[in-house]
């Protein structure tokens, strides 16, 4: 294998590329990126086994033929090394990789390239289109409920559909739930449905915006998923485990219905907040026209606050781990909220005011008077 690349052109695919890499794994060649050189372009792939990324660089291919070399080094070797141009050629009688770029001249061990896995390819199915803008806005809007908990395998994914114009995204810790359904443009071309690690769909949506994609492409396998944006390509394993019949967990009625505005009750409970510390309850007391939000961690302090509410009917006190409460009031993202509230001891539910087919299902903590 020998080629020439425009180094910057190549660094940049690099640091994408280098996210796949495994950074604790037992096979040492998971650390490593592979260089593979074809006709007049290099694919740079990493994977941890759990996530693939494959990246298509054009470059002047001297001699076709493929490499592993250890993949954060790599980079930052190419970012340290002076010039634009960059020659690369893996040398088998040194098991090594030389690096060529002005006046300077590295080498670096190879990895075995006989231990790297075959990434999956999205040939055997047929793909589903969609704009890249409205999968990774749907994306933000609901992948932190996911669960981090690998005891609990499938709730660490996000529930993907799609039908016709109908993009919708569920997750859920068990202790908070998101739901976003976002209308798209166009129909797509096949119905969707797979449960995504929450993790792939996060580095999915920094590489996109990192690309600045128009458009995805998504082709569900057996047990793979694979996602298109022009010259990368991202693959992933599917969840294991069902995902919970989220819609059950839904109350079908509630006591109150109470239209907010966002901006204000968030940046309450954002400084409430910072009295509610090792696992203190944030607790909101509705009473007649008036919502009070308070916070105490025994020897550090309290604080309270209260801003008017359209609140009628018997007063009662309710508690939400702040965290959560922040995350639903910040990926409701409208100027108007709708909050749903049953009794101190039943989830409460937090809309967006704008129809914008978001709902954040909270459960409460229960409180010590």
């Amino acid at each position: 294998m020998k080629f020439s690349i425009d180094r910057e052109a190549f660094t940049g695919q690099l640091g994408i590329a280098v996210r796949g890499v495994a950074t604790r794994s037992a096979i040492q060649t998971l650390s490593g990126v592979r260089l593979e050189a074809g006709d007049n372009a290099v694919e740079l792939q990493a994977t941890d086994m759990e996530l693939g990324i494959r990246i298509t660089v054009p470059a002047e291919v001297e001699r076709q033929g493929s490499a592993v070399v250890p993949g954060r080094l790599l980079l930052d070797v190419a970012r340290a090394l002076p010039g634009r141009g960059l020659s690369v050629e893996y040398r088998p009688s040194e098991q090594d990789v030389e690096l060529v770029a002005g006046g300077s001249r590295f080498h670096l061990r190879t990895l075995p390239s006989e231990d790297f896995p075959k990434l999956p390819a999205a040939d055997a199915a047929q793909p589903i289109r969609m704009p890249a803008a409205a999968f990774v806005e749907t994306i933000g809007r609901v992948a932190r409920s996911a669960s981090r908990d690998e005891t609990r395998p499938h709730l660490t994914g996000v529930l993907v559909t799609a039908s016709g114009r109908d993009l919708r995204m569920v997750a859920t810790d068990s202790y908070r739930l998101s739901v976003k359904e976002t209308t798209l443009d166009e129909p797509v071309a096949a119905a969707l449905e797979a449960n995504i690690p929450a993790r792939t769909l996060q580095e999915l949506s920094r590489i996109a915006q990192a690309a600045g994609a128009e458009h995805i492409e998504i082709a569900a396998l057996e047990n793979q998923v694979v996602f298109g944006l022009g010259d990368i390509v991202l693959s992933s394993r599917l969840v294991e485990g069902r995902f919970p019949n989220y819609e059950q967990l839904l109350p079908e009625s509630y006591e109150h219905e109470l239209r907010l505005p966002r901006d204000e009750l968030l940046e309450v409970i954002r400084r409430i907040s910072l009295m509610a510390q090792k696992n203190a309850p944030l607790r909101l007391r509705f009473t007649e026209g008036e919502l009070e939000i308070s916070a105490q961690t025994p020897d550090l302090g309290d604080a309270r606050e209260t801003m008017p509410v359209p609140f009628h009917g018997e007063p009662f006190e309710i508690g939400f781990n702040p965290e959560f409460l922040r995350d639903g009031l910040e990926s409701a993202e409208s100027e108007e909220l709708i909050v749903k509230l049953i009794s101190p001891l039943r989830p409460g539910l937090i809309q967006s005011g704008d129809d914008g087919g978001f709902l954040y299902l909270i459960m409460p903590i229960r409180l010590n008077v």
